[in-house]
């Protein structure tokens, strides 16, 4: 399970990261300006944020095996099609439909996570999926450049979107909503797992769970970290380019930070793992959370006074490492939280995520613009990682979001 969900991790990143990569190129050939560009991968984060509920709401109702089906076959189909853009309309329209078909894949993955494995081993689940998707986000310019070098850079789209569909047929064979339903899986797992599944599938109360200050209080920071997150898939290889004087030849070397951030994933989901068994669930979740949003608002600040390309890009990885390290915990406590209704919980969070990626990756074409340099738009980046820290010391993974369904209200209006 663990393994196709990473390998499900890796394609998301490949496919996602690929324009990233293709940046550079893209805006040449299709004479895109830094704030259109901008527009351009913020655009998939709008539509993104708009599907991640219904589709975490969807999975928890009927189930991932069909919805992550969809999902992984769509964004394949729209990975290829963005090979095909003949000019920056056309690369919106299919970004923003790329962002629709790609929004559930998290919440529904945390769907698996929360029905297949107990409390305590979900944040070293998460730990290593989202490290399979650090190991995607590097291996993709180590493909995309040879690959756009020899071939233009549409040919990288048309290649990895067929990797999606391959997962696609193998997940929908292998794959059951529950542990009980696949026959492979022991007894003694089936007594683990039986008090994972829920009795039956109920819509969340939106209604009571938006009065909730846990939940804004996890959307906010995912929001904030999820800022500066997006300028590693959306920005990095323009700004080295741009803004450091890199050649086309050394972004192979974008695929540093990546690597670094996925042992800051491994490394976060583990030391979760072992907090949380150490000093109790609330203490270990917060302090991955605040160690690693403060590490990498400390690095991201430095960034700012070094002239060196190389230290830059050292300062960039623990960085993004340390965003990852604490990544992991941020879905763990939507689980912890969310209980039934984990995949609604997910989407929520990742729909405020959403958000702070679009607004970040479009401030920061405006912030380029309107000053001239690559420099400005890392001060708002270093004050949300401050903030997102500050954030996680209110976080309380013990408080379930819906404690009792029996309490809730009957007229409450569920989504």
């Amino acid at each position: 399970m663990l393994g196709l969900l990473s390998l499900l991790a890796i394609i998301t990143m490949l496919d996602r990261v690929c324009i990233s990569v293709a940046g550079p190129r893209m805006q040449a050939a299709l004479h895109i300006s830094p704030v259109a560009w901008g527009w351009v991968t913020g655009l998939f984060t709008v539509s993104y944020a708009l599907f991640e509920i219904p589709s975490g709401a969807l999975g928890d109702r009927i189930g991932p095996r069909r919805v992550l089906t969809r999902i992984v076959l769509w964004w394949s189909g729209f990975t290829s099609i963005t090979g095909l853009a003949a000019g920056f309309q056309s690369l919106l329209l299919v970004r923003f439909l790329f962002g629709m078909g790609e929004a559930g894949a998290y919440p529904n993955a945390g769907i698996v996570i929360a029905r297949w494995f107990p409390l305590h081993e979900r944040g070293r689940a998460f730990g290593i999926v989202l490290m399979a998707g650090q190991f995607g986000s590097a291996l993709a310019p180590l493909l995309v450049v040879p690959i756009q070098i020899r071939y233009g850079w549409r040919a990288s789209f048309f290649v990895f979107g067929i990797l999606g569909a391959v997962w696609s047929l193998v997940w929908y064979r292998w794959f059951r909503d529950s542990p009980a339903e696949n026959p492979r899986v022991s007894r003694e797992e089936l007594e683990e797992t039986r008090s994972l599944i829920p009795k039956a599938s109920h819509a969340l109360p939106w209604a009571l769970a938006l009065r909730s200050g846990n939940l804004w209080t996890v959307m906010s920071l995912a929001f904030c970290y999820l800022y500066t997150l997006y300028f590693f898939q959306s920005w990095l290889p323009t700004y080295l380019v741009k803004g450091r004087g890199f050649t086309e030849k050394d972004l192979l070397l974008t695929a540093a930070p990546f690597l670094a951030g996925a042992l800051g994933n491994l490394g976060g989901g583990l030391a979760s793992h072992a907090l949380v068994k150490r000093v109790g669930l609330k203490l270990g979740r917060r302090i991955p959370g605040v160690v690693g949003l403060w590490t990498s608002a400390a690095c991201m600040l430095a960034t700012l006074f070094t002239h060196s390309p190389t230290t830059a890009m050292i300062l960039l990885s623990i960085a993004f490492a340390g965003i990852t390290f604490q990544q992991p915990t941020v879905f763990a406590v939507c689980l912890d939280m969310g209980g039934e209704y984990s995949g609604a919980v997910v989407g929520a969070m990742n729909t405020a995520a959403s958000a702070g990626a679009f607004v970040g990756s479009v401030a920061f074409g405006y912030l380029v613009e309107r000053s001239g340099g690559y420099d400005v738009p890392f001060i708002p980046m270093v004050a949300l990682l401050v903030v997102g820290g500050l954030l996680w010391l209110r976080v309380d993974p013990e408080r379930k979001l819906i404690p009792n369904r029996a309490e809730t209200n009957e007229h409450v209006i569920a989504v």
